[in-house]
């Protein structure tokens, strides 16, 4: 795995490594329908492929079952691991 590729990961990887996903199909289509947001660099855009790369210190926004979620991403992961260890991968953040 080369450095570049340890520093971010496909958005469908993510969110399901991270368990906002059961699957990452679900994750992904999830994307496709363009619901969610990532901040980068002071820059807001609608994410519409799984392909789409996050980074440490992106911020996301999404909602799922009604609950808006709001997450800065801490670390990639190299795996779905424990609930426990999911969480270490975001922080979440207050929504205004």
């Amino acid at each position: 795995m080369s450095a570049e590729t340890a520093e971010t990961c496909r958005i469908d990887v993510w969110l399901w490594r991270a368990r906002f996903f059961k699957t990452r199909s679900l994750a992904a289509t999830f994307v496709e329908a363009k619901r969610v947001r990532l901040t980068r660099s002071g820059q807001e855009n609608r994410l519409d492929k799984p392909s789409r790369t996050v980074r440490a210190g992106d911020q996301l926004v999404f909602a799922i079952g009604g609950r808006v979620t709001a997450v800065r991403v801490e670390a990639m992961g190299e795996r779905r691991g424990p609930p426990a260890e999911a969480r270490t991968l975001y922080s979440p953040l207050q929504i205004y």
